[in-house]
């Protein structure tokens, strides 16, 4: 594996930051909803593991692959751009409107994404809503059902339960997006990747955008969940969450660590001459 030194590493993710603000709409919808749908998959391809095995943890173990694709493709995942794009508007390579336009267009596509996903997989499931057999439906519906309904028996504390399991989550998120970019190797890319993703989903945390699959695929099969709970008590405070934990667990406290002023001056200097054959590669 080719190792990425830190000083080296907060210069690509900055990088990278730059470059997700500059992708056009377009290209922001269609790779936000890929990560979508990908993300479904990869929580189906989870709970159909843990649910023939009889053990969580093994759904844990193979839901990483789902981020894989993602960050091997190059796609948008705004969990991961909640670390990335602040760094770039924090050195000024950026704006802030950009990075609102990122979230704005991005978020919105993996909604349609995951939801075009669930719609197709219950679809499947239920033969077309003529068989309720399959295991699978009442593990999506316990599993929709235990993101909304213990948050919103407690009231205004099941709120910051969830914006708490959320920064938690992006924690690990984040770091599994910036442990992508420890490596140019591909097999060190996914490895650096799969661990920490792994340790969000074996502690059950709070990711918005597997959400956005996992609730309106429970509604779809009968959970005891409207749409005002789904956002109230879940998507919306957690999108907060992933922000915050991003920024605050993962994102600043690795660049004060490891930004200079001499490594930051080389970063400009190296991507202002080089900037036209990045535009390429990225177009």
């Amino acid at each position: 594996m080719s190792y990425v030194k830190p000083d080296r590493l907060i210069d690509q993710l900055v990088h990278s930051g730059v470059v997700k603000t500059n992708l056009t709409a377009r290209q922001m919808f269609v790779r936000g909803t890929l990560s979508g749908a990908i993300l479904g998959a990869a929580t189906t391809l989870a709970l159909t593991a843990a649910t023939q095995t009889g053990l969580p943890i093994v759904g844990a173990l193979v839901f990483p692959v789902g981020f894989c694709v993602i960050l091997m493709l190059g796609l948008e995942l705004v969990t991961g751009s909640f670390a990335l794009i602040p760094l770039a508007i924090l050195e000024g390579r950026t704006t802030i409107a950009k990075g609102l336009k990122n979230f704005a267009v991005v978020i919105p596509a993996h909604i349609f994404g995951a939801g075009l996903y669930a719609v197709l997989y219950v679809g499947v499931i239920t033969y077309l809503g003529t068989d309720t057999t399959d295991p699978m439906i009442q593990a999506i519906i316990r599993m929709a059902e235990h993101k909304v309904l213990p948050y919103e028996a407690i009231g205004a504390g099941g709120i910051l339960v969830v914006v708490i399991k959320a920064m938690l989550c992006n924690w690990m998120v984040a770091l599994g997006t910036i442990m992508f970019y420890t490596s140019t190797s591909a097999s060190g890319k996914i490895l650096g990747m799969w661990l920490p993703v792994l340790t969000f989903f074996g502690l059950g945390l709070e990711h918005a955008v597997v959400n956005m699959f996992v609730i309106p695929a429970g509604m779809l099969l009968g959970a005891d969940i409207s749409f005002g709970d789904w956002w109230g008590w879940n998507t919306g405070p957690v999108l907060i969450g992933n922000f915050l934990g991003a920024v605050l667990f993962t994102a600043l406290p690795l660049y004060y660590s490891h930004r200079t002023k001499v490594n930051r001056a080389a970063a400009v200097s190296d991507d202002a001459e080089n900037a036209p054959e990045r535009a390429a590669a990225h177009s």
